[in-house]
């Protein structure tokens, strides 16, 4: 049992859906520069089909794009990725951050240990959840202040301004969050 990540086809069809929906196209205006069918595409960006690379080439062209580009920006078929905890140097108490997930894929986790900087807003285009695995934190948002301690969750939706603060010593918390190349919500600003 290894460690790597094995590498298996890739999905094409979210990158192709992204991309069309980007260029405000439907699948007929598609099929129509493509010269590919309306129900084969419906079934390459819901991933049933893999188109060729003839296909795949027709497809890119009719959405301004490259093959290369498209296949950039698909998503493995099928992944499995271990993370391994990190040593740390003894008498190191400062902050420290570590991704969770390797790559790119429609989830984001980060693992933050210590105190982080209090006076930091963010304001995620999706949405995000906060776990305390140990110590305690105060959470700013909406105009309010919440206070987790280890065990806690605190659920935020996409465009949520916020901010948070450790409020015990050797505090770690989770964020796990859809990641931003995803469209999981419509643009609050159209």
């Amino acid at each position: 049992m290894g460690d790597h990540k094995e590498q298996q086809p890739v999905r094409v069809g979210a990158a192709v859906r992204r991309r069309r929906r980007a260029l405000e196209l439907t699948l007929a205006a598609v099929a129509e520069r493509s010269g590919l069918s309306v129900p084969f595409l419906s079934q390459v960006e819901n991933d049933r089909a893999r188109p060729s690379r003839t296909s795949l080439e027709k497809l890119a062209d009719a959405l301004r794009t490259t093959a290369v580009e498209l296949l950039a920006a698909a998503d493995p078929a099928a992944s499995v990725d271990v993370v391994r905890a990190e040593p740390v140097a003894e008498g190191d108490f400062g902050p420290r951050t570590r991704s969770l997930v390797r790559g790119h894929h429609q989830l984001h986790a980060s693992e933050f240990t210590g105190d982080h900087d209090a006076g930091r807003e963010f304001q995620h285009r999706n949405d995000e959840l906060m776990y305390v695995a140990d110590g305690a934190v105060e959470i700013e948002a909406e105009g309010r202040a919440y206070r987790l301690g280890r065990g806690d969750t605190l659920y935020l939706t996409g465009g949520i301004r916020h901010r948070w603060r450790a409020t015990v010593p050797d505090t770690r918390v989770i964020v796990v969050a859809v990641a931003e190349h995803i469209e999981a919500v419509k643009d609050r600003s159209r």
